[in-house]
């Protein structure tokens, strides 16, 4: 049976893309290599946050099959790859798996297909990598099947903004290509933005959240000093943000984290050193951003040391665990480094986090605390490293004996302490 669209990879950008054109009408089928993921999905049962196991029900009913069968690319109109794009510290972007799934449509193609590439990558990755692999079919891009380039842009978590109703960028090996592209996202996006071409399209991804990851920086290094010089940072950003022009407000924190902010500007920084630059402003924020989970540690050992105590021997409780709030997902999160570093000095830690039920670190499992209020009262110092909606920080900070808050939100008492 033909496909209108078949997206590989089915993750938190492909299942929800997925979800959004079985919601339009098209008829879709997702290929994964993982077949586990497929039989839950086959199930009805989703994997991703955003996507509810009613949502799958629904894909199911509309038509919707997943497979680890790459035969079921020959049948379809249009193929989006949504496979990951990890950063090696030595070599750059694994691209591995984009070849992986490219390898597997050459093998399928038919004239006439759309292919999009949606993983984050650098600049010319759709062109001077998907493309070859693709004609390895003996078809040609932009002759006899469409090639375009259109970034993620999901936010996990987020209530507001989905596949629907955020502007989707989309850039083709040629005008045909855009055009074509531009169409298949047209049936379910709401607004579709046509870029000049591959490159300008994965160009804008990487402009987007390396202006956050520098700017999430710049803060992060202002919250280091102006405790030095005595400065309520926050209070400063507030003031700041009244300003009604030329100004956005960034807030420091105990580091960045997630699939986007801090892997993506390396993938820019690496093409721009194949020109042989550094890419200054990145790697400084690289760095800044990296050290602040130890910083938050110093911070910690500051506080106990006032009040008497050492951090070694010390029970520690963090609150928060994930990489940004009212989500389950771990990736990249600084709650990780902290809890790494506060073990290495003799802290005894422990956990809460609503969305988390288990944790480690470095294979090493961290203690998980059920009861928060009794958790808080035994703790000799509480860090609030990420703040879930149902977090009441009145109530934390009435029970925490000490209590260091990197997200600015705590009220003011005696034993509290922002970053």
């Amino acid at each position: 049976m033909r496909s209108d669209l078949v997206v590989i990879g089915l993750g938190y950008v492909g299942l929800p893309l997925a979800l959004e054109a079985c919601r339009s009408g098209l008829t879709v089928t997702g290929l994964d290599r993982d077949a586990e993921t497929v039989a839950r999905l086959t199930a009805g049962t989703s994997h991703i946050g955003d996507v509810a196991d009613d949502e799958v029900a629904a894909m199911r009913a509309a038509g919707f099959t997943a497979t680890t069968d790459e035969g079921v690319l020959a049948d379809a109109a249009a193929v989006v790859v949504c496979v990951p794009t990890p950063l090696s510290a030595h070599s750059g972007p694994d691209l591995a798996m984009v070849e992986a799934a490219c390898a597997a449509v050459s093998r399928q193609l038919r004239p006439g297909t759309l292919v999009v590439l949606e993983s984050t990558t650098y600049p010319g990755t759709t062109d001077e990598v998907v493309r070859p692999i693709l004609e390895r079919s003996g078809l040609r891009a932009g002759t006899d099947f469409h090639l375009a380039f259109s970034p993620e842009r999901v936010d996990p978590g987020n209530k507001h903004f989905g596949i629907k109703n955020t502007p989707k960028i989309v850039g083709g090996y040629t005008p045909d290509c855009t055009a074509a592209a531009g169409a298949l996202y047209g049936k379910f996006v709401d607004t579709v933005v046509q870029a000049a071409g591959t490159r300008e399209a994965e160009m804008a991804k990487l402009i987007e959240n390396t202006y956050r990851h520098v700017n999430i920086a710049l803060v992060n290094e202002m919250a280091v000093f102006c405790h030095e010089l005595g400065i309520d940072l926050w209070d400063a950003i507030a003031c700041a943000s009244t300003k009604p022009f030329g100004f956005q407000a960034f807030r420091p924190g105990p580091g960045v984290g997630g699939h986007c902010i801090p892997i993506d500007p390396n993938y820019l920084a690496h093409k721009v050193r194949t020109l042989g630059y550094p890419f200054r402003m990145v790697e400084l924020a690289q760095e800044i951003n990296t050290r602040m989970p130890r910083y938050v540690v110093e911070r910690a050992q500051q506080l106990l040391d006032r009040a008497g105590r050492t951090l070694s021997g010390a029970r520690v409780l963090l609150l928060g665990v994930t990489y940004k709030a009212d989500v389950a997902d771990q990736r990249e999160t600084s709650a990780r480094p902290v809890a790494r570093r506060l073990r290495a000095l003799g802290a005894h830690v422990v956990f809460h986090d609503p969305y988390v039920s288990q944790w480690e670190v470095d294979g090493s499992a961290v203690s998980a605390a059920p009861d928060l209020p009794q958790a808080l009262t035994e703790a000799d110092l509480v860090i609030l490293l990420q703040q879930h909606r149902c977090y009441d920080l009145d109530e934390i900070a009435h029970h925490a004996p000490l209590l260091l808050d990197t997200r600015g939100t705590a009220p003011a008492r005696a034993h509290v302490e922002l970053l």
